[in-house]
């Protein structure tokens, strides 16, 4: 098996599998953080300094996002990367009551769980 040498320092093949891992929900996290950025812009009045700069980081963050997702498809499966997709949900049932307060409904969870179980079914 060939070494994996980050830099001066050697990686091991687990950790990088790992790595990857890590990487693809933190991008997905980001992801979901863009719908958060849009809410608020949706809270101001059109085109106000408010409305605009929420606009601008709902754009910012999603450029961020393509350029992690594409960095993440060279490296692995798209098929196995897209079925973390549901990761987003749960984010977004995180972000819905913490930022905004919204309520967390029973009918909110199971179709959170069965969405992102898909991840578990492969």
């Amino acid at each position: 098996m060939a070494k994996i040498f980050f830099g001066k320092f050697y990686i091991p093949h687990q950790m990088l599998t790992v790595l990857k891992y890590i990487a693809l929900i933190g991008t997905f996290f980001i992801y979901t953080t863009s719908g958060v950025f849009s809410k608020l812009a949706s809270q101001r009045e059109f085109l106000s300094p408010g409305y605009i700069t929420f606009l601008g980081c709902t754009v910012g963050v999603l450029g961020i996002y393509a350029v992690l997702w594409q960095q993440i498809i060279k490296r692995m499966d798209v098929s196995l990367a897209y079925m973390f997709k549901g990761t987003g949900v749960v984010f977004g049932l995180m972000f819905a009551h913490f930022v905004f307060g919204e309520a967390i409904t029973t009918t909110n969870i199971v179709g959170a769980t069965s969405f992102a179980s898909s991840t578990k079914l492969f």
